[in-house]
């Protein structure tokens, strides 16, 4: 690979193979990077929903009269 790339300008091999490359796995990639998202979102909006409900139970847990030890 390096032989086929040794003749070639700098430019062919800094500008146009990354190019060429974005073009044809470009739909991929931004696939790739929406499904990440997607899944960080999703885990956001799982830590929040647990983190209110720990915050939910311990307000309720402390205002009650009557404590049971788990």
């Amino acid at each position: 690979m390096r032989e086929i790339f040794a003749g070639l300008p700098w430019w062919v091999k800094w500008v146009a193979v990354p190019v060429i490359a974005l073009v044809v796995f470009g739909g991929l990639i931004a696939n790739v990077v929406g499904f990440v998202v997607y899944l960080l979102f999703k885990l956001l909006i799982f830590v929040a929903l647990v983190g209110g409900l720990i915050y939910v139970v311990r307000k309720f847990m402390a205002g009650s009269s009557s404590r049971g030890d788990w």
